[in-house]
C-alpha cells in the first residue's frame, strides 16, 4: 500500500512539473490562449484537413495550448485571417493560394503581398492525371501526340489551381512540340473530384484530374469495369516520389508510381526540362503578425521536425515531409510561383 502511495506521489510530482513548464512556456508565449487554423478547404476528410490536423496536433503538445483546426474553405479562411493579427488566427493551404491569384480567381489576392508566407510542412505527391483502363492513351506523351495529330482530348479538371495547373503544362508542351495544336486539348472544367470521376465514367472527358489517394482504388479494377482506370502521368518530382515508403498507396507500390514521373513521363516545359509540381502545404499569417509571433512558431516547428515523430506520421498518411522556415519558404515559394505564371501566360 505504501509503495502505491509512493508511486502516486512520484506521478502526481511530474504532473505538476509538466503543468508548471507547460504553463511558463505559455506565459512567455507571444501568441496567448488557443491558436485557431483555419484551411482553404470546407472537407474535413481531404489531404488539407488532414494534413493540418497532424501539424495542428504537434503544435498543440509542443506550446502546450489547444490547437483547433476548421474546415471553412479559402474565402472564409482568408477572412478570418485578415480579422486577427494575434497569431490566434493561422491559416494552412497549398499552391491554390497563389495559383489562384494567377488564374484570376474570384477571391484570391497575392498571398506575397497581402499576408506573411510562413513555413512549408509537407508535400502531397498524389497530384495525377488518369484515363480509363480501356483509352488508347497509354502514357502522357500519347495524349501530347494524339493532340498534335488532330485529335481531341477532353480533360476533366476543377479550375484556377492546383487541378488545372497539369493541364496548363500539358497545353504548353503540345504547343512547343505541335504549335498550333494546343487547341486539341479541352478543359473540361468541372468540381470535386467526384465530379471528375463520374465525367470519366460516363464517357463525357478522356483524362481527369485526380490523386494517387482518390483514385488508385479504380486502378485495381479489371479493364471491363466502367470505373477501372490507369495512371499517365503523377506531377511530382522523381526525388518527392523516392521519399515515400516503399508500399506506397493501396497496391500501388514506391517502385510502381516512380514509373508515372519525369522522367518516365515526360511533359516538356520549355524544351530544355521537364515541367514538375509538387503540391505543398505551408501557413500563412495575418500580414499585421508580430515578427516575434513568427519566430516563435518557426521555432517551435523547427523542434517538431528535428525530433522526427511527425515526418513517421506524415509518411505514414501519404505525405512528404518537407519544413522549411518563414524566410526560406517565402523565397521557395515565390520562386514556385514565378516558374508557373510564366507557363499560364504562355497560353493565354
Amino acid at each position: 500500500m505504501k509503495q502505491a502511495w509512493k508511486v502516486l506521489g512520484v506521478f502526481l510530482a511530474v504532473t505538476a512539473l509538466v503543468w508548471a513548464n507547460n504553463a511558463s512556456a505559455a506565459d512567455k508565449s507571444p501568441i496567448k490562449g488557443n491558436i485557431r487554423i483555419v484551411i482553404g478547404s470546407k472537407s474535413t476528410g481531404g489531404d488539407t484537413y488532414q494534413n493540418s490536423s497532424i501539424v495542428a496536433q504537434a503544435l498543440a503538445e509542443k506550446l502546450g495550448t489547444n490547437v483547433k483546426v476548421d474546415a471553412v474553405g479559402a474565402s472564409a479562411a482568408f477572412k478570418a485571417l485578415e480579422k486577427v493579427s494575434s497569431g490566434n488566427t493561422l491559416m494552412i493551404f497549398h499552391d491554390q493560394s497563389y495559383l489562384g491569384y494567377l488564374y484570376g480567381r474570384k477571391g484570391y489576392e497575392d498571398i506575397f503581398t497581402e499576408y506573411t508566407v510562413g513555413p512549408t510542412v509537407a508535400i502531397n505527391p498524389g497530384n495525377a492525371y488518369l484515363a480509363p483502363k480501356s483509352s488508347p492513351y497509354n502514357s502522357i506523351a500519347d495524349v501530347i501526340a494524339g493532340c498534335g495529330k488532330g485529335e481531341k482530348v477532353r480533360v476533366a479538371i476543377q479550375p484556377g489551381g492546383v487541378s488545372e495547373i497539369g493541364f496548363s503544362a500539358l497545353k504548353n508542351a503540345i504547343k512547343l512540340t505541335h504549335p498550333g495544336k494546343e487547341g486539341n486539348l479541352v478543359a473540361v472544367n468541372t468540381g470535386s473530384q467526384a465530379d471528375k470521376n463520374q465525367l470519366l465514367f460516363d464517357g463525357q472527358a478522356d483524362v481527369i484530374n485526380g490523386s494517387v489517394q482518390a483514385n488508385e482504388q479504380y486502378s485495381r479494377l479489371p479493364a471491363e469495369d466502367q470505373k477501372a482506370m490507369k495512371f499517365l502521368w503523377l506531377t511530382a518530382r522523381q526525388e518527392t516520389i523516392t521519399q515515400a515508403n516503399e508500399q506506397g498507396m493501396g497496391e500501388t507500390t514506391r517502385a510502381m508510381l516512380l514509373e508515372f514521373v519525369s522522367p518516365n513521363q515526360s511533359v516538356t516545359q520549355d524544351g530544355k526540362k521537364d515541367f514538375t509540381f509538387d503540391k505543398e502545404f505551408f501557413f500563412l499569417y495575418n500580414k499585421d503578425m508580430s515578427q516575434e509571433a513568427v519566430d516563435y512558431l518557426d521555432k517551435a516547428l523547427t523542434e517538431i521536425f528535428a525530433e522526427g515523430k511527425i515526418q513517421e506520421t506524415q509518411k505514414k498518411s501519404f505525405f512528404i515531409p518537407n519544413f522549411k522556415p518563414s524566410t526560406e519558404a517565402q523565397a521557395y515559394l515565390m520562386s514556385k510561383k514565378d516558374q508557373y505564371r510564366v507557363i499560364i501566360d504562355a497560353i493565354k
